[in-house]
């Protein structure tokens, strides 16, 4: 059982385990995105996240706590400057595991980890997804309406139906020229 057991010591003895996390969290810092096993990502998470949070007030005290943990004077100013202004608003949760798969030598899970702050795709700034509703015309409280049914068409669909309604606008006026020749 492993009660009261927070820490995964990752198979290393203390000193080598806290140099490895100081780089890493050094190597985040600086690259926003690292690549690792899924066990010393979320080992990092720990260890990380806590620093990003002293970051947010800029004070010689935090500093000199941020520095004794990271032992690098560029990463801690990286993490002062610019990550501290992009998590500002943010209560927690700075950094993002995704599991990418096996490593192809010796099959250990991998993952991808990242600033939340810096990656575009899944957050692109005010590009917030518009609140659709999932009612088809109606009243507002939800009930769907029977007199009026709305259907959804795809472009394609919708540019067949044209080109269709307008050949058969062609071929009964084209009919109707040769009645009216003929009549004549």
């Amino acid at each position: 059982m492993r009660h009261g057991k927070k820490i995964n010591h990752l198979s290393r003895k203390t000193a080598h385990r806290k140099s490895m996390l100081a780089n890493m969290a050094c190597s985040l810092i600086e690259h926003k995105r690292i690549n690792t096993t899924v066990a010393k990502a979320k080992a990092l998470r720990q260890y990380v996240e806590p620093l990003i949070t002293k970051s947010k007030s800029d004070t010689t005290h935090n500093r000199r706590i941020v520095f004794s943990n990271l032992r690098d004077k560029y990463a801690v100013s990286e993490l002062f400057r610019d990550v501290a202004v992009k998590v500002g608003d943010r209560p927690g949760g700075y950094i993002r595991i995704i599991k990418l798969g096996n490593r192809q030598g010796d099959n250990a899970d991998m993952a991808m980890v990242e600033l939340v702050d810096y990656n575009e795709i899944y957050n692109p700034k005010g590009a917030k997804k518009k609140k659709t509703t999932r009612r088809r015309g109606g009243k507002k409280t939800g009930t769907v309406s029977e007199s009026s049914p709305k259907t959804e068409t795809s472009p394609k669909v919708e540019t067949d139906l044209k080109a269709e309604v307008a050949s058969k606008k062609e071929t009964p006026s084209k009919s109707s020229e040769a009645e009216n020749k003929e009549e004549s």
